[in-house]
């Protein structure tokens, strides 16, 4: 984009505090993403002077020209990371400068401005400890913060916005399964429609990527399967049908490997056509880190339906999930895909698989403070 003339400056922050604070919501009544904070923080860009001072101020509607950029060629980009409370009532952010690094590179990618990544960060944390008090307690609760970025210019042309806005606000959230604990779900293999293709923007996350999927979303809940596993390959030709995504999540199998005879946990490899997931990059750590010493291999390759059809059938699928911000670990029961139904690998009666509860365990105790780690970052 070329040199501008000021990037984001943290010292010099204005904090506006609202007069009158919402009440806050009971912990069993709070749904994902529906209700928000008393604050936003936002910085304003325009390509003549560079970013604005940095403000938090009451919580308000934006004001934009029907003719704003992000309305018409979805200039958008956005980030889901949380905060979390531990059991001494500190706010705890995880791994948030790699949610900044790839919100920079999401803005790049659709021709909105780039950012200073550590002075954005610490408007964040000061952010995040103002709106200290809806950090619900307890495990499985957080506060949702979501950092976007849109084009406000208000110019139809297609062309790279002359302005832009970058804003955070936050959403208090409960157990995303409820008081019934986690819940395995079952998925629908798409070929077509496409999530994602090689050369497109899928490893970014920008609000083009969404919007298309929700109809082969709803029409698979229609059918009473949870969410939609997003394949590439020609549709056509089932034994070419790779996976990629599972809605919005990041994909791991763990099965033993017919070559080795050994147990093996893999994920789909940032090819350019799935997220750079942090709670998949924080998954492969911990797992090369804790497995391997076991025995295990971690490997990121692609993965063919056909090869889960076969490990699910010779009763060497041991494992298979979905991992993100909004659930951490989600349990996947089985698969329709190609006119038939792969079962993978959980045992009868349960909702999740032994590797799968381990996993989310590693990652949950990091991000509630229970086991002391670098990733976990006290605001």
């Amino acid at each position: 984009m070329g040199s501008i003339s000021k990037d984001i400056d943290s010292t010099k922050l204005l904090v506006k505090q609202a007069d009158k604070l919402k009440p806050l919501q009971p912990a069993d009544k709070l749904q994902f993403g529906r209700s928000f904070t008393d604050h936003i923080l936002s910085v304003s860009w325009d390509v003549n002077t560079g970013w604005t001072e940095p403000v938090i101020e009451p919580y308000k509607s934006l004001e934009l020209d029907p003719a704003a950029a992000v309305f018409h060629y979805a200039f958008c980009c956005f980030e889901g990371m949380k905060a979390y409370k531990d059991a001494q009532g500190n706010v705890r952010l995880f791994r948030p400068e790699r949610n900044i690094q790839r919100l920079n590179r999401s803005a790049a990618r659709v021709a909105l401005p780039t950012f200073n990544e550590n002075e954005l960060l610490k408007v964040l944390i000061e952010y995040a400890r103002l709106e200290s008090r809806w950090v619900p307690e307890g495990r499985g609760f957080a506060l949702y913060l979501r950092p976007t970025l849109i084009g406000t210019g208000a110019d139809v042309s297609v062309s790279r916005p002359r302005s832009a806005l970058l804003y955070v606000i936050a959403s208090p959230v409960g157990n995303y399964f409820g008081s019934s604990g986690v819940k395995a779900i079952s998925l629908e293999a798409a070929s077509s429609p496409v999530r994602a293709w090689p050369g497109g923007a899928g490893d970014n996350k920008v609000g083009g990527n969404y919007a298309p999927t929700i109809v082969a979303q709803e029409q698979a809940s229609e059918r009473g399967l949870q969410q939609v596993l997003w394949l590439l390959g020609d549709p056509s030709v089932p034994e070419e049908h790779y996976i990629t995504e599972a809605g919005t999540m990041n994909l791991f199998v763990a099965w033993v490997n017919p070559e080795t005879n050994t147990k093996e946990l893999l994920t789909p490899p940032l090819d350019g056509t799935i997220l750079p997931g942090i709670t998949r990059d924080s998954i492969l750590d911990l797992a090369r880190e804790r497995l391997v010493p076991d025995g295990w291999t971690v490997s990121e390759k692609r993965v063919y339906m056909r090869e889960i059809k076969e490990a699910s059938e010779q009763g060497r699928l041991l494992d298979f999930f979905g991992a993100g911000t909004a659930l951490i670990v989600s349990p996947i029961r089985s698969i329709t895909w190609n006119g038939g139904v792969v079962d993978c690998g959980l045992k009868e009666g349960h909702e999740i698989g032994d590797l799968a509860q381990t996993v989310k365990k590693w990652i949950e105790d990091i991000q509630y403070g229970e086991t002391e780690h670098p990733w976990s970052i006290v605001a």
